[in-house]
């Protein structure tokens, strides 16, 4: 590590009122009419922006060195990746029994 951070009391209960609040807009997403695939697109880009600050901040990524911020996004290219693969898989697929 670059150095020991250690945030505040204040700085905490701050960010956590900050996903709290994240957390009742991604629940009145749902209900707002909102056209059928972009109601998943903006609850999951709420997710994205939650699981952001859990890792800038509560993680302690925000103050660490940068190498540990480049192994964080690597790991999330991976997993996509190997998510992309398996849905090419499955995606393509010509069903065994056409009635199911």
């Amino acid at each position: 590590m670059s150095g020991h951070h250690i945030s505040s009391a204040k700085f905490l209960w701050g960010v956590g009122i900050v996903l709290l609040v994240l957390t009742f807009i991604t629940v009145a997403v749902t209900w707002i009419e909102i056209p059928s695939p972009w109601n998943v697109v903006v609850a999951i880009a709420i997710a994205v922006v939650k699981a952001a600050v859990v890792a800038m901040f509560f993680m302690n990524l925000w103050w660490d060195t940068k190498f540990n911020i480049l192994l964080l996004v690597m790991s999330i290219i991976f997993f996509m990746i190997l998510v992309g693969i398996t849905l090419l898989d499955t995606l393509y697929r010509t069903d065994p029994i056409p009635s199911f």
